[in-house]
């Protein structure tokens, strides 16, 4: 199930159907590969560090969402075979930010079925093992390991929490092909599910210059992007254009936009 998940999210990006938006492809690939260029030139006199941030950063979370409702899909059927059967058929061009949002998109307008699917969501989507089906966004984990490769230490700062995502993180990102568990690489989660990622990743930002000279950072957030250009004056702060939060404040005019990590 997964393997075939994975294997459709290839068909449908291959579409272009991530965003709308779309920065110019050499604009993008001159802003990664200015970074990469960074990397090598600060390792002979610092220690560099890239910044990413995981969901609709480094991965797609998308496809974790299908699953789980095609699992509520067949958890409702005998209550309702029309809905049931419209979300099951759903696809990640049915998505919006908000699972209600999705819903509506789907048919579902009923509010006892949004509250039910919404729990039920929820309780899946924020725990470890359904992070297995994520997927990386084109060239992810190869941007990732030039990075690394050129001397780079990869801190993973997500608005995931320890407790409930900590070990599914790990083991996506390792089971995905990014570095992980090895000298050089940090993963830095939330202490706990209720605190805001906005909050968190404003006090955490400063604490990344412990580990060495943030050069780079990568958010698909607007808001999480101008708190890392805030903390770090000098760094290649980079939006990533999937999909983000409805309402988010303007992004500073000094960030970076791609739309994947492809190089070429």
């Amino acid at each position: 199930m997964v393997a075939t998940a994975r294997a459709w999210y290839v068909q449908i990006v291959s579409l272009g159907m991530i965003s709308s938006a779309r920065p110019r492809f050499d604009l993008q690939h001159s802003a990664l590969k200015a970074i990469l260029r960074r990397c090598r030139a600060e390792k002979a006199h610092a220690t560099p560090v890239v910044v990413f941030d995981l969901d609709g950063t480094l991965m797609d979370n998308r496809p974790r969402t299908i699953a789980i409702l095609r699992e509520f899909a067949a958890h409702y059927r005998p209550h309702d075979p029309e809905i049931a059967a419209r979300l099951e058929s759903a696809s990640l061009s049915d998505l919006s930010y908000l699972l209600t949002d999705s819903l509506a998109r789907l048919g579902a307008h009923r509010t006892e079925v949004i509250a039910e699917a919404e729990a039920f969501w929820h309780d899946r989507f924020f725990a470890d093992p359904h992070l297995v089906h994520d997927v990386a966004l084109p060239g992810a984990v190869e941007f990732a390991r030039a990075c690394y490769d050129a001397g780079a230490v990869l801190v993973y700062l997500t608005g995931r929490d320890l407790p409930l995502m900590g070990t599914g993180t790990f083991q996506s990102l390792r089971d995905l092909g990014f570095p992980i568990g090895v000298p050089g690489t940090e993963l830095v989660l939330k202490p706990d599910a209720s605190m805001p990622d906005e909050a968190f990743k404003r006090l955490a930002a400063p604490e990344l210059a412990r580990v060495g000279h943030v050069i780079a950072a990568f958010d698909n957030e607007p808001a999480n992007c101008n708190v890392m250009r805030a903390s770090y004056p000098d760094a290649h702060v980079v939006f990533v254009d999937t999909q983000h939060m409805p309402g988010a404040p303007s992004l500073d005019a000094s960030v970076h936009v791609v739309r994947d990590f492809r190089l070429e």
